[in-house]
């Protein structure tokens, strides 16, 4: 049963006591002017992640923005449950990966926007704006007229950016890509963020090339990975590149390419990039990324519940 009314957020049964969620009421995380989301459902791991139970999900905490990953996005639209196999379209591409390629192709260029529009509508009567639309990483590589339909997404939604992996060739951002996108973005007047993960080496460079080719490239700032794999603080290269961050995720780490671990905890001063977002009002949203180990005697619920309550009293 599809909830189209915002009604659903009465479903708030269990809120999570210091954190935005408040039974019967609309969700609120926006905490000294910061927007704080989620990326999800990846953060929800473990749990189902269909449109419905994110947004259920989204609701028991408190959150009034996310950032929606693909797989769920074009499942909930009715993509074919077909298998683009690991690292589909990278390297060699079997003759059964090849007609999944084909299928799922075929139906993002003759679907309509109705379902995604559906979609905006059920999270938004329930108070939770879709502000990026995330291409999920590890699937092929976008036609030029997918990445239309990447764009048609994002408006379908009312989000105002894409995000997707950098694309790469043995490490090396490729720029042809970059600047496909970078062009076609720049064509429908709506940013795309790129997201890096473990290819980061100081000086950061990734994003350099990118950023020259359009003003609608940006960056999908992930500082925990920043931190992690420079070893440097994040805070020079948030207010460096600032007015290009379309979007940053949020997560502690540490040092020399250690683990994620609750916020606080590990080297990427997470209270202090807070704290510079609302003291230069930085419009970008922070999107809670969970990635930690769950402790003992816990949950993945409540532990993104003390996420969001480090957010809050954070920025109080």
């Amino acid at each position: 049963m599809l909830h189209t009314r915002r009604d659903f957020g009465k479903l708030v049964l269990a809120a999570i006591p210091g954190t935005g969620a408040v039974a019967a009421g609309e969700p609120h995380s926006v905490y000294g002017g910061v927007q704080i989301g989620v990326i999800a459902p990846y953060s929800f791991r473990g749990l189902p992640n269909d449109a419905d139970s994110t947004l259920k999900n989204l609701l028991q905490i408190g959150f009034s923005s996310t950032e929606l990953q693909s797989s769920m996005v074009e499942t909930f639209a009715g993509m074919p449950a077909v298998s683009l196999g690991r690292g589909a379209g990278r390297g060699t591409v079997t003759p059964e990966q090849e007609a999944a390629r084909k299928t799922v192709k075929d139906w993002r260029l003759s679907t309509s926007m109705d379902k995604f529009k559906a979609l905006r509508k059920m999270y938004n009567d329930a108070g939770v704006t879709i502000y990026a639309f995330k291409i999920v990483a590890g699937q092929p590589a976008f036609t030029a007229e997918e990445y239309d339909y990447a764009f048609n997404v994002v408006e379908a939604l009312g989000a105002n950016q894409l995000t997707m992996e950098i694309p790469l060739t043995n490490g090396v951002p490729e720029g042809s890509v970059t600047k496909l996108v970078g062009e076609t973005a720049a064509r429908r007047k709506i940013m795309v963020g790129y997201h890096a993960h473990a290819q980061l080496k100081p000086p950061a460079t990734m994003w350099d090339e990118a950023l020259t080719q359009s003003k609608y490239n940006g960056i999908n700032f992930d500082m925990g990975h920043y931190v992690a794999n420079t070893n440097l603080s994040a805070i020079p290269f948030i207010q460096k590149h600032h007015e290009r961050i379309t979007s940053m995720h949020l997560k502690d780490r540490k040092f020399n390419a250690g683990p994620a671990t609750p916020f606080g905890d590990g080297d990427a001063q997470v209270a202090e990039v807070l704290r510079l977002m609302k003291r230069e009002k930085y419009p970008f949203p922070a999107s809670i990324e969970f990635e930690y180990q769950v402790p003992a005697g816990s949950d993945v619920m409540a532990e993104i519940g003390k996420c969001m309550k480090f957010c809050q009293e954070t920025l109080a």
